[in-house]
């Protein structure tokens, strides 16, 4: 299934209008795709967009998909690598990094998304784009001594990098090519395996009336966000989308700054995203204008 076919799932079975994933996963990867139905869809932009994944590299070959489901595109002679070279270059792979997406990717290429191009046999030149690795751990392998070893890699990213294109380069770097032949997303954001739910498990809850159970609440998904209570009397105002200014503030929490986005909340109730400004009245205060009303009953 691709990340959209997981949407339209979604919709039919939970009634919605509405509904959007937060960043899209391959159809042959497995793990954790945050949905956001309803109001919730409003949020996307605001919530956390580091990933982190499991990857299972093969060397020896690559494929001009960057995984087992593309065409050969090259050989190489993996017979000699060892673990230990593998994780002698993973330094060099970590930080700001420049990937040149992948023609199956969802990127646009006037207009037109480059997988939809590499359907039509189409392949067109990419610029590469910067990406950041933050944390890149070999984690295991097998079959070291024959030509197509395999090693097992954790890897904390950035939004936007490419898995296929890491194993790529590093099949590159190691001088014996390489591709990526599996892949698990084991954290979203906030959002991790631990938690998650099984589209299955998802459609027996529909069915069970048991959904509600499921569904993580938008002030806990935003927790990344310091937060600031509304008094009861600023209510009205922050619904309409008016700036919350200082004897409206019943509280906060978390450090905020200038042009910082936080959590307008009212008890455990989030009411709005805004962004901190500073106060032209008050000297050295802040104000809070609402970028997206959540809650405007």
């Amino acid at each position: 299934m691709t990340s959209h076919d997981v949407v339209a799932f979604l919709r039919r079975r939970c009634g919605q209008k509405k509904a959007g994933h937060t960043g899209t996963l391959d159809p042959g990867a497995a793990g954790v795709l945050p949905v956001c139905l309803g109001r919730a869809t409003r949020l996307i932009q605001y919530l956390e967009h580091d990933k982190s994944y499991r990857a299972e590299i093969i060397f020896g070959f690559c494929t001009d998909t960057g995984d087992l489901f593309g065409r050969i595109t090259g050989r190489g002679d993996a017979r000699a690598l060892t673990p230990r070279q593998v994780a002698a270059v993973l330094p060099e792979f970590t930080g700001e990094i420049a990937q040149v997406p992948p023609m199956t990717s969802a990127v646009r290429h006037q207009g037109r998304k480059l997988y939809e191009l590499a359907r039509r046999g189409v392949e067109v030149a990419r610029e590469p784009r910067p990406v950041t690795i933050h944390r890149l751990r070999l984690a295991g392998g097998d079959g070291w001594g024959t030509p197509h070893p395999r090693a097992l890699l954790d890897v904390t990213c950035s939004a936007g990098t490419y898995i296929r294109a890491l194993c790529l380069d590093l099949g590159e770097r190691l001088g014996c090519r390489a591709t990526m032949s599996f892949l698990l997303r084991t954290r979203a954001g906030a959002f991790d395996l631990s938690g998650a739910v099984t589209l299955e498990e998802l459609a027996a809850a529909a069915e069970t009336g048991r959904l509600s159970g499921l569904l993580v609440d938008p002030a806990a998904a935003l927790s990344h966000l310091p937060v600031v209570q509304v008094r009861e009397a600023a209510l009205p105002s922050v619904r309409h989308g008016n700036c919350l200014y200082p004897p409206g503030v019943a509280g906060t929490a978390g450090v905020i700054g200038p042009g910082a986005y936080v959590r307008l909340q009212a008890g455990g109730r989030l009411l709005a995203v805004a962004r901190a400004l500073p106060d032209e009245s008050r000297p050295g205060c802040l104000c809070f204008q609402p970028a997206t009303v959540l809650d405007n009953a």
